[in-house]
């Protein structure tokens, strides 16, 4: 009699919430006082390994417990699927999730359920590298191409990049991959730092972080601008003095400017030398950003983190919209999402210098600039990861960085468990932080 097969035995959510606020640490134009949150999944199953799927989804605070809910909804598609099925073929769940005809009827395929999506494939992948003893990126560098490719869905894709495509792509960057993943082990992958500038720090505050940072190793800092200009004019001539002119300067206004004032707002810096600015206008506007483009070169133009889905992303780079794609690991459908983002944007030639900061981004998004480096671009030039120094405290498996350099990650999985005592501090409202002080949760209220 053959063994009964393991299965998914339960879905446990978390809304958790950390009080960055409080130092203004992610503070921005848009975003003025962001309490990091995470809406956290864990997939519980009866294997006998004991093996657990962890990921998330990444909120500022109010409204994560909307997220919650959304992942929730997600139970009954989960809970008691076979384990072996589901790691074997994660795609098959990710076209299960965005195929439902009901909950499709909510996006189609973005907000919070395609987000909500998104942190269930990415436990599933969670799970999977755990069962291989790999980290994620060694999975999917080790992975067969074919089997790469029939994890992506290329429904709305097939007029910028085709199946066949992808498996070129992915077959030529193999080659000299053995290569790069021993440089890769031994120099780590290259970043760029936002931890000294939030819009909310004061210049003394902005100009010992970004001094700091550069003796750190990092050869980019980024700034957040876009609330008022003659402040942003001080903050980047300060900053631009503390760091000297041969490190990378990139600005982000989160969304703050209508293409007009976006265009005139970034002309205005150039005196700095500004590598990027990032997010200039909405992400939704793809001949926006077209025509910023176009107008403040040889600025260049970056976006990403708020991107719903890979159609956008190949409308961004069918029109020239964009020098830089800025994956999010959690703000698309997951692993598998990501992983059409990063073949579109090799096949037209855009490097990725992904999103991170927040709560664990930094964590995930490590694994798919890694594969990214050895399976599909084979290049760091001119490709970063961002990096913020918050939070990682939290984690099993934190990003290790030196001398500006994300080191590999060597345990397996996603790098996206949480330690126990961080999840029962933080969750809302009932965690001991929130609990201690109601005044605490006052900013939270709906």
């Amino acid at each position: 009699m053959s063994p009964t097969p393991a299965r998914v035995i339960a879905v446990d959510t978390h809304d958790i919430r950390f009080p960055t606020s409080r130092e203004l640490d992610g503070s921005d134009a848009m975003n003025p006082d962001p309490d990091y949150s995470a809406a956290y999944v864990v997939l519980r199953t009866d294997a006998a390994d004991g093996h657990e799927g962890h990921a998330f989804t990444f909120t500022i605070g109010r409204g994560n417990d909307v997220q919650v809910a959304a992942i929730e909804a997600l139970r009954n598609h989960v809970v008691g699927r076979s384990v072996e099925e589901m790691c074997d073929d994660p795609g098959s769940l990710f076209a299960d999730l965005i195929g439902d005809s009901q909950l499709r009827w909510l996006g189609p395929e973005k907000g919070v359920m395609h987000m909500a999506i998104g942190a269930v494939v990415n436990a599933v992948w969670d799970l999977a590298a755990k069962r291989a003893a790999k980290p994620l990126w060694q999975l999917l560098v080790d992975a067969d191409p074919e089997w790469i490719v029939r994890q992506i869905d290329f429904r709305y894709l097939t007029d910028a990049l085709t199946a066949d495509e992808a498996l070129a792509l992915l077959r030529r960057g193999r080659a000299g991959a053995e290569q790069r993943r021993a440089r890769l082990l031994e120099r780590g992958y290259p970043g760029y730092t936002t931890s000294a500038g939030w819009l909310g720090y004061d210049d003394e505050k902005l100009t010992r972080l970004a001094s700091q940072a550069v003796a750190d190793g990092f050869r980019q800092i980024k700034l957040k601008v876009g609330a008022d200009l003659d402040d942003d004019v001080r903050r980047c001539r300060a900053a631009r003095a503390a760091v000297g002119p041969g490190i990378r300067l990139a600005v982000d206004a989160n969304q703050r400017w209508n293409v007009d004032e976006a265009i005139r707002w970034t002309r205005a810096l150039a005196e700095f030398d500004p590598y990027w600015i990032e997010e200039p206008t909405s992400p939704d506007d793809v001949l926006g950003h077209a025509a910023i483009r176009r107008a403040v070169a040889p600025v260049k133009v970056a976006t990403g983190e708020h991107v719903h889905n890979r159609i956008v992303f190949k409308q961004l780079l069918q029109a020239d919209a964009i020098d830089i794609v800025q994956i999010d690991a959690a703000r698309v459908g997951g692993v598998n999402e990501n992983l059409a983002i990063l073949l579109l944007a090799a096949k037209f030639g855009v490097p990725v210098c992904p999103h991170a900061g927040g709560v664990g981004l930094c964590e995930l998004v490590q694994h798919l600039s890694m594969f990214d480096y050895l399976a599909v671009s084979g290049t760091t030039d001119d490709r970063v990861i961002e990096y913020v120094d918050h939070l990682h405290e939290h984690f099993l498996d934190p990003v290790v960085v030196h001398d500006g350099h994300y080191a590999a990650p060597t345990a397996p999985g996603f790098s996206a468990a949480m330690r126990p005592e961080s999840i029962a501090r933080y969750t809302y409202p009932g965690g001991t932080y929130w609990a201690a002080d109601p005044e605490t949760r006052k900013g939270h209220a709906a």
